[in-house]
C-alpha cells in the first residue's frame, strides 16, 4: 500500500514532486495502518493506492482508468476524475489524529 500525504498547497495535491511525505506498507486484511509525524497543525490531502504488483507505480489501462486499488481522505468522490484538494483536505490538529481511507477497486 502506498499512502502519500499532501501540503495545504492545492497545487501540489496529486502533482509529480508534490508530495509532502510518502510510506509505502505491507498491506494486511482487513485494515493497513500507517503513523505519520507532520508539521504544524494545518490542512492536508491523502491519496492511497494499492500497488498490487509492487512495482512502486499506480497503475493504469491505456485510457488512464486505474487498474489498481486507491483511495483518498474524506472519501473524495473519484468517478469520471481526480478529486479536487478541497474535496480530500482535511485539518490535523496538535495530538493524534486518526482518519480512514476507504479503498474502491477497479471492476
Amino acid at each position: 500500500m502506498t499512502i502519500t500525504v499532501y501540503p495545504s498547497d492545492p497545487e501540489r495535491f496529486l502533482a509529480p514532486r508534490g508530495k509532502l511525505v510518502r510510506q509505502r506498507v505491507k498491506t494486511s486484511a482487513p485494515m493497513t495502518q500507517a503513523c505519520f509525524s507532520l508539521p504544524p497543525a494545518d490542512a492536508y490531502a491523502v491519496a492511497v493506492y494499492h500497488d498490487a504488483n509492487a512495482d512502486k507505480d499506480f497503475n493504469r489501462n491505456t485510457l488512464g482508468v486505474p487498474m489498481e486499488g486507491y483511495g483518498c481522505s474524506n472519501d473524495a468522490p473519484t468517478r469520471y476524475a481526480a478529486p479536487s484538494f478541497d474535496a480530500a483536505r482535511f485539518v490535523v490538529k496538535p495530538g493524534d489524529n486518526t482518519i480512514r481511507i476507504k479503498i474502491r477497486y477497479p471492476r
